[in-house]
């Protein structure tokens, strides 16, 4: 069963990503929690994932639509965000890939998920490439 939206988070959630975290062809997801840069509720997100080096890496495409997810606005709007992947949960510092690094990144993401390639294709915006630096106290 392909668990989506606030299905997945929940399961994902009561279950520490033992339901949630194997997603589709392969690929694993974990969880985002943002602030909302009006409401300033807090969402949750279930987003395919790669590491680099020891920081997850995830893609703000939206499926190429041509505005970029509210996730990634929220946390570009509020810098500060909760990570879930499996039963581990940090704070993390996100940052959008630019340059060589993005070109990089979005590679590895694109192997997990070759979707990626065609949701570009479909938009005329640069699709965001976050790495979530995780937050060392």
């Amino acid at each position: 069963m392909t668990l989506f939206g606030q299905e997945h988070v929940q399961r994902y959630q009561e279950t520490d990503g033992a339901e949630g975290h194997d997603w589709r062809n392969g690929t694993t997801t974990l969880l985002l929690t943002t602030t909302g840069r009006k409401s300033g509720k807090q969402y949750t997100t279930p987003l395919i994932y790669t590491f680099d080096g020891g920081d997850p890496v995830v893609v703000a495409s939206q499926g190429g639509t041509p505005d970029n997810p509210d996730w990634y606005l929220n946390l570009v709007a509020n810098p500060h965000v909760g990570v879930q992947i499996k039963g581990e949960k940090f704070h993390a510092h996100p940052r959008t890939a630019e340059g060589e690094e993005r070109t990089r990144l979005w590679k590895q993401m694109a192997e997990v998920w070759p979707d990626y390639d065609e949701y570009q294709k479909q938009t005329d915006r640069v699709i965001p490439v976050v790495v979530l630096e995780r937050a060392h106290h």
